[in-house]
This record gives C-alpha cells, structure tokens and sequence, in this order.
C-alpha cells in the first residue's frame, strides 16, 4: 500500500473549514519528473534553495570529475546516478521545502489512494480530539515510608529467589 505523507499548513487566521481543506497528502513514490528534468522539476516546484543546492553539488561533482581525468561515458553514469536519486527523493524535497516554508508534518498515512489516506487522517484525528477531552487532576499518590521499607530485595529476571538454582 502507498503512504502519504500530511502536511499541516501554517495558521494564518483562517476558519477550520478553510484550514482543513489546504492540507496536503504527498504520495511517497519515484518521480519520473524529477528524474527526467531534475531542474526544471525544482524550478516548476518553486524549490530555490533545493536548485541552489543541486546546483553547487553538480558543480563540484563535475569539476572533481574533470580534474582526476574521467572519461565522458563516467561523468554520464554519476549524473544518471544522481538523478536516479533525485527521482527517488522527490517527495522528500517536496515535504522539507514545505516544512522550511512553515507547514507542519503531521503524520503518515497508509492508504490505497488519496480519498481513503484522507477519510483514514482526519477520522483518527476526530476520534483523538474526542479521546483528549479534559481530563481532572488529581494528585499524585506517594507510597508511605512504611510501605517502602517493609518490602524486601527483589531479584528482576528469571529466578524470582537469591541464589535460585537455573
């Protein structure tokens, strides 16, 4: 089954109505855009500082690659590498640049498609919120000095007696 992750939205003084429909499921899955067209995917994402990163890195990859004397065929196979595992990680770009954005990561939900991740998130939300209702104090109770000096030494393990047999 597919997991989505849930990213919460920054309040921004909305009803719950209007905050609860801009919340985003993100399936976890390889990205065929990410993979084919790693830069352009970041630049339609609005993902800089990703592309700044991705950039620098490939930079330093390739100058690095030059100056030991790799051959083109090499160089091509670390790139395909790299995109290979930008493809893989496309989410998870997705879900920091978001987190660095101010959204919230919620959780992780198993599900078939987005409509049942959905019903699942927001149904175990209900019944958590129905489940924290207040709750009274009461205060702590202390066992009495009595009570912890009538109790003898207890051995923790698999022989309840001091120098039990095995």
């Amino acid at each position: 089954m597919p997991a989505f992750a849930v990213l919460e939205p920054p309040e921004r003084h909305r009803s719950a109505g209007e905050h609860t429909d801009r919340f985003i499921f993100l399936r976890e899955r390889f990205s065929w855009g990410a993979f084919l067209f790693g830069p352009l995917w970041m630049i339609w994402r609005r993902m800089w500082v990703v592309l700044i990163i991705y950039l620098v890195v490939v930079g330093f990859v390739e100058y690095g690659l030059r100056v030991v004397g790799v051959g083109e065929l090499v160089i091509a196979l670390v790139f395909g590498f790299i995109h290979l595992l930008i493809g893989l990680e496309a989410t998870t770009l997705l879900r920091w640049t978001r987190v660095r954005r101010g959204w919230r990561d919620c959780d992780v939900v198993i599900a078939d498609d987005v409509e049942m991740a959905e019903r699942r998130f927001f149904d175990s939300r209900r019944l958590l919120r129905l489940a924290t209702g207040p709750v009274p104090m009461s205060a702590p109770v202390q066992p009495s000095a009595a009570q912890v000096g009538m109790s003898g030494p207890d051995v923790i393990g698999l022989f309840p007696q001091p120098g039990g047999g095995r």
